[in-house]
């Protein structure tokens, strides 16, 4: 499966944090992710990840691309809801396609770890048939 990584700045320890957690399950599948996010996560589990741009350098662009030619099967994409991002349009445009396109999307860790152990369970192998 190919799976897309990424995390707002205040998120991104808590998603090198998961990414550590899950780094056997993650391991089995193809990740790309945002620069920064991409970068820090593979530094601290050597996962093998393609990197795009930093997010706010058209990296979730180059993403939510890839969803809509429906190249990725799980969007883990940890936000900050706190703080307002000015590529919040966006980032809402992402999410968007990932319904379009079924995409299973996790925003927080709680439901990423759902997604994880769904993954892992096969219960995701769906996203393979469709293809």
């Amino acid at each position: 499966m190919n799976i897309a990584l990424i995390a707002h700045d205040e998120k991104k320890e808590l998603m090198v944090q998961f990414c550590i957690a899950y780094c056997g399950v993650l391991s089995r599948n193809n990740l790309c992710a945002t620069g920064t996010t991409g970068k820090i996560v593979s530094e601290a589990t050597g996962l093998t990840i393609q990197k795009f741009l930093a997010g706010s350098q058209g990296g979730s662009q180059q993403i939510a691309a890839r969803i809509a030619c429906n190249e990725i099967d799980m969007l883990l994409f940890f936000r900050d809801p706190l703080s307002p991002k000015p590529n919040e349009p966006n980032d809402m445009n992402m999410l968007r396609l990932c319904d379009m396109h079924n995409i299973p999307v996790a925003t927080n860790i709680a439901t990423a770890e759902v997604l994880i152990h769904g993954l892992e369970r096969g219960d995701l192998d769906w996203r393979n048939i469709l293809k």
